[in-house]
């Protein structure tokens, strides 16, 4: 049976309660049963979702939402979403969506706590920090970043400061939004996120591997460093001195990316390092494997070719100043 049949379903993106199946003429154990089928979906307690659509949704971004959605429809006490939660609203990204909590923020209690699969967050926040977004409410992008950092740490954090930024979140609003934590847990690491955040990052990734050069102690990465000479124009992803790193995804040579052969994709990029390393710079690459289990390993790597770099070329990127392209100019190559 359909839940797309139901009117309520198709007024809650595809969402529907026990009570309402119950008041569409469905009864209990017809309900376990297209369970048991697979038709539907159980989310949580007392809400359902179409099996086929729940298998079709995306899984870092669409089935977590139907998660939000579906604490949406039965919770009972006063509340606004946040942290996880309203990451997945504003489009702020998570360190791992499909293991993410339903989260909500209530005023008047004390503390955290988790019940029934949603972690309850006592924390005061301004009416003003409220977003009404697609029927959610939620906090604003600039509370909502910086309890992700108080959550996560940098690592979880930091990316969706960038985040903010580059979708408008000033950094002035991020120090309004953090005047307001004073004593709260992860305070420092919230000062240290406002200070590190950097709208030129275009992926979680990207804003990992600058968050572990930042921790080598070599400076602060540049990102978005282009270059051009008179055939083409190319970007690299982080730049310190003369050493530019570069973040790797699987998807770019699984034979996904963009429909192209990897083989095709291998020997692209094979040119454009050679474009690169051919203007006297250094090169790095990190992977996800590299930014999630084996940071330690990829800093003293990272550190080793840095050195090496400058033990070669220096720091001085004055040479290059003919062919460096400003970041406010349109990227492509």
């Amino acid at each position: 049976m359909d839940l797309t049949g139901f009117l309520p379903a198709r007024r809650q993106h595809g969402l529907l309660t026990s009570r309402q199946a119950l008041a569409a003429g469905l009864d209990v154990p017809a309900v376990a049963r297209l369970v048991r089928t697979g038709a539907w979906v159980r989310l949580r307690r007392g809400v359902y979702v179409d099996g086929g659509q729940w298998r079709e949704a995306g899984e870092f971004d669409e089935k977590p939402l139907l998660r939000v959605r579906a604490a949406a429809l039965v919770l009972e006490v006063e509340h606004v979403f946040s942290h996880d939660s309203a990451s997945l609203v504003h489009g702020l990204g998570l360190p791992d969506a499909r293991a993410s909590l339903v989260h909500i923020t209530r005023e008047g209690v004390h503390g955290t706590r988790l019940i029934a699969g949603t972690k309850h967050h006592g924390a005061p926040f301004h009416p003003d920090q409220v977003r009404h977004v697609d029927g959610l409410e939620v906090l604003d992008p600039a509370r909502t970043c910086l309890d992700l950092v108080r959550e996560h740490g940098l690592r979880g954090g930091l990316p969706a400061c960038d985040r903010a930024l580059s979708l408008g979140v000033t950094r002035s609003q991020l120090r309004q939004a953090a005047s307001g934590m004073k004593c709260w847990p992860g305070r420092r690491s919230v000062d240290r996120a406002i200070l590190l955040a950097d709208p030129g990052a275009e992926s979680w990734q990207e804003s990992l591997g600058r968050l572990l050069v930042t921790e080598l102690g070599i400076g602060r990465p540049e990102t978005q460093f282009g270059l051009r000479d008179a055939r083409r124009t190319v970007w690299c992803d982080l730049r310190v001195g003369r050493h530019v790193i570069e973040i790797d995804g699987r998807i770019k040579y699984d034979g996904t990316f963009a429909g192209q052969e990897p083989a095709d994709v291998l020997w692209a990029e094979k040119l454009r390092q050679d474009f690169i390393t051919g203007f006297h710079l250094g090169m790095s690459r990190l992977t996800h494997r590299d930014l999630t289990s084996g940071w330690d390993h990829a800093k003293r790597r990272v550190l080793r070719e840095f050195e090496a770099t400058v033990a070669r070329y220096g720091t001085d990127v004055a040479d290059l100043a003919p062919y460096l392209v400003r970041r406010d100019r349109a990227r492509h190559g």
